[in-house]
């Protein structure tokens, strides 16, 4: 069982503006709570122990003021919040600032602005089964060429296609990983910004050493102000 997670909360949200010019987009509420807090609630309903949440540095102490209602709520969780000085990507602040946090063991990592309902228990024992040096938890999408595409072979991910116009599968990746901290050593540091999409993951599908698990649950982009409705809207929180 993985008993860390990291969600990553450093972008822009320029596609919610105005809204993200007063909120950070992970905090948009979606039927009265923010989506960090959903995504809180199914991390704990799995044994996770401890989430560290990235975060700009100009939304620091809304980030704060988010994780002290965590702190003091009834779900039995730690919360840090790790502030970015500068943009880092999605995986510069793993490479550069978490790896001590991480120990040994697999963690998960999580885009912040999507809801989720997905089964992380099944993820993490596909993770253990299978031993890639990352697991991208995948789903399947009625308009796959609007993500970016997984093509397969058997349990890997060969490569991803970006938009393409004739995907070669349904499933895209959903924002969810799980990752073997040692694999944070092969990463060239230096340069703080990062991108799992381009420093890491085509290497590791390059190796036969990028795992793709099909799951199935709810999931939400809330990214535009259409599908942030549409999650309004339709969203239920697994029991």
């Amino acid at each position: 069982m993985i008993r860390y997670a990291i969600i990553l909360a450093g972008g822009e949200g320029s596609r919610l503006r105005p809204v993200t010019l007063e909120i950070p987009k992970p905090l948009v509420p979606v039927q009265g709570l923010p989506i960090l807090t959903w995504q809180a609630r199914w991390f704990a309903r799995h044994g996770v122990e401890h989430i560290t949440v990235t975060a700009p540095k100009k939304w620091a102490n809304a980030f704060e003021t988010w994780a002290a209602t965590i702190r003091d709520s009834r779900y039995a969780i730690r919360v840090d919040i790790l502030v970015e000085p500068e943009p880092m990507g999605t995986l510069g602040a793993l490479a550069h600032h978490l790896v001590s946090e991480m120990g040994d063991d697999p963690v998960f990592v999580s885009n912040g602005d999507e809801l989720k309902g997905l089964d992380l228990d099944a993820l993490s024992a596909f993770h253990q089964a299978h031993r890639p040096a990352a697991t991208v938890a995948l789903i399947r999408v009625p308009n796959p060429s609007d993500y970016g595409v997984a093509e397969m072979e058997g349990h890997r991910i060969r490569r991803f296609h970006e938009k393409p116009e004739i995907p070669p599968s349904t499933l895209v990746s959903s924002g969810l990983y799980a990752i073997d901290p040692v694999v944070l050593s092969e990463i060239d540091r230096t340069k703080a910004f990062l991108m799992f999409e381009k420093d890491l993951f085509p290497r590791l599908a390059a190796e036969g050493r990028l795992g793709g698990c099909a799951l199935d649950g709810p999931w939400y982009d809330c990214g535009t102000m259409e599908r942030w409705e549409k999650a309004i809207r339709e969203w239920r929180e697994p029991a």
